[in-house]
């Protein structure tokens, strides 16, 4: 008996990525049980995570498991579970779509690959589509699902050729029955994932650590009790042992972080990688620990090579699962890793939790707030025994996470700072680190000179920096948005203070700025009243050497970015007059010096006042409010060059 049953259209984009999934991944095809595999044993740790407060919940059901029942005959394979289940709203949020708002992301990375399988595991592993990953070896998956402690079940159906149905059905107990209906294979060699033996394998080198008895029904052979078997004439046993069918456990559910790090192989490392993280990628590098003492426990925790296409998003959830004693506690576990490790993936499990412990017990548990602070311990050494290579590649993916650490985290502050990295206006394009900043520094320089912005190639070219570049000082292009706040919590390093390059008086060639001063003070004042809305004082410049004209903040002022960071984020932002800064030694303000003499009414003066504005605008990448009339100041001054 069933209701009625709905069909559902797939959005454009979904279609065109599941025929990508379908027909991009054949040479992958075995992950898709893993990936199955995986979703049983999520569904049964939540099932279990909610038994603690919900004990009724399991009925008399208890015994928890994974099952496989291929069939020959009928070409299908049927993977099923008793965790928790999903109701009809949990289908179609987590079935009925995909990835959400990542499809259109999905499908750029897709259209900017430049490699030849541009649907190699990688991208797909960034886009978390894994039970999709089915169609690679099914021409119909049919799941069909019952939620823990509700009264009708729900099954989904699709080709995965434009549409899927659902409709409420009877199912006598709770959890999940995924049954794919298998494709002929194309080739040859291929699986058959009806075989007994492939399944086995498949299982071994994929799952083999899952915490839950997979099991599959096989002939196996038992002996006969002696008062069951038939004997000759001579009273012999015609057989002592028959053939029965009887279930097989196919996994050794040895749970990885607890065995000795000399017993593990690399390749089991990855698999349980991708086992609790669906990532379809090796990790970029692990750490296994185990901590003995007052507080006992094992870390297990991985690196992953890319952040997901939903990393930044607000329901990006940690990757940490909390153990004790091997009983799932939790997972998501926010409490044992803070926001800017939060790209970080594993399980730490702890042998004194109280197993009933809640979320707000679990702040104020002092072995949890022991474990908090060496899981950090621990991470940040880890990434700072890197090589090179390595490091800047994790640093490529979350350097811009890990910076919020500087900012949020007043007692690892320090070693933050030490794994932070900046391209320089000498370092080439590569990274460099605060440490070997200081080693390239001159002798007669004060601090470490720093320039905030949205783009290294704007940064690299503004005029701010042409003071400094004349001296040869090296400057950090911090051009994330998060770099605003590290400034602010980052003051100086190994005693040496950050200087912005943008703000203030950079306190160069001082000896020559009085007299030059207060030889154009009148000017200065004259373009000053003339740009009165918009600026709040002209002076010399100490970061001008080529150029005529840049804006610059005070000291303990918001900067443009970080205005224009506050905007864009929906903040109230206040419209900060800034300073005009003039250099005093380019041919355009000696011009104008001698016109402003000769007659301080000249009307070209507005113009040119209004135009040496403009030019510091555009000069670090800003808009201006008039271009049409820039455009024709311009004009005018070309003609009279020729």
């Amino acid at each position: 008996m069933s209701g009625k049953q709905e069909t559902h259209e797939f959005k454009t984009e979904m279609q065109q990525m599941l025929n990508l999934i379908i027909n991009s991944l054949y040479s992958n095809r075995d992950i898709f049980l893993r990936e199955l595999i995986s979703n049983s044993s999520d569904a049964i740790d939540r099932l279990r995570f909610k038994a603690q407060t919900d004990v009724d919940i399991l009925g008399n059901d208890a015994e928890f498991f994974i099952r496989i029942t291929p069939d020959t005959e009928k070409k299908t394979l049927e993977v099923a579970d008793n965790g928790i289940g999903m109701t009809r709203d949990e289908v179609m949020e987590n079935i009925g779509t995909i990835a959400k708002s990542g499809t259109s992301a999905f499908l750029e990375a897709l259209k900017n690959s430049k490699k030849e399988d541009a649907l190699a595991p990688d991208l797909i592993g960034k886009f978390g589509v894994g039970f999709y990953s089915a169609f690679i070896v099914a021409d119909k998956v049919i799941l069909t699902t019952k939620a823990a402690g509700s009264d009708t079940a729900v099954r989904w159906e699709s080709k995965g050729d434009g549409s899927y149905t659902i409709e409420e059905v009877k199912k006598e107990k709770r959890g999940t029955t995924i049954l794919l209906e298998l494709k002929d294979p194309e080739e040859k060699d291929d699986n058959n994932y009806t075989d007994e033996w492939v399944i086995r394998q498949t299982v071994k080198k994929h799952s083999d650590f899952v915490r839950y008895p997979i099991l599959m029904e096989v002939d196996k052979t038992e002996p006969i009790p002696e008062a069951e078997q038939l004997k000759d004439k001579e009273g012999k046993p015609l057989s002592t042992t028959r053939k029965v069918r009887g279930d097989e456990t196919l996994n050794s559910m040895k749970a990885i972080w607890t065995r000795p790090k000399s017993e593990i192989k690399e390749e089991e490392y990855k698999e349980f990688y991708k086992h609790i993280s669906h990532d379809w990628n090796d990790p970029l590098s692990y750490l296994h620990v185990k901590l003995e003492g007052v507080v006992e426990y094992t870390m297990l925790l991985f690196v992953p090579e890319m952040a997901p296409f939903d990393f930044f998003t607000a329901e990006r959830k940690h990757g940490i699962r909390l153990f004790s004693r091997r009983v799932f506690i939790m997972e998501n576990c926010k409490d044992l890793i803070p926001e800017y490790l939060r790209f970080i993936k594993g399980v730490v499990d702890a042998m004194d939790l109280n197993l009933n412990v809640s979320r707000e017990i679990l702040q104020q548990d002092k072995i949890v707030r022991n474990i908090r602070k060496n899981v950090i311990k621990n991470v940040l050494n880890h990434l700072g025994e890197m090589d090179k290579e390595t490091y800047e590649k994790f640093f490529d993916a979350f350097g811009v996470v890990l910076k919020e650490g500087i900012h949020s985290d007043f007692e690892n502050k320090d070693k933050l700072a030490d794994l932070a990295r900046y391209k320089t206006t000498k370092s080439d394009g590569k990274y460099v680190s605060l440490k070997e900043y200081m080693v390239n520094m001159k002798p007669d320089q004060e601090g470490i000179y720093y320039i905030t912005g949205e783009n290294i190639s704007t940064l690299i070219n503004s005029p701010h920096l042409e003071a400094l570049k004349a001296k040869e000082y090296e400057v950090l292009l911090m051009s994330d948005p998060i770099d605003e706040w590290v400034v602010q919590a980052l003051t100086e390093y190994d005693k040496k203070p950050l200087i912005s390059a943008e703000k203030g008086d950079l306190k160069i060639d001082e000896e020559k700025k009085e007299e030059k001063t207060k030889d154009l003070s009148s000017l200065f004042e004259f373009i000053k009243s003339e740009l009165h809305e918009k600026v709040k004082e002209v002076r010399l410049s100490t970061h001008l050497k080529d150029s005529v004209a840049c804006l610059s903040s005070d000291e303990g002022e918001m900067s443009a970015y970080m205005e224009k960071i506050m905007k864009a984020t929906g903040n109230a932002a206040p419209n900060t007059k800034r300073v005009l800064e003039l250099n005093a030694d380019h041919p355009a303000i000696s011009k104008m010096k001698e016109m402003f003499e000769n007659s301080k009414k000249d009307p070209k003066l507005k113009d040119y006042s209004q135009l040496l504005f403009d030019m510091a605008v555009i000069g670090e990448g800003g808009k201006i409010d008039n271009p049409s009339r820039f455009n024709r100041q311009v004009g005018e001054l070309l003609i009279g060059a020729f």
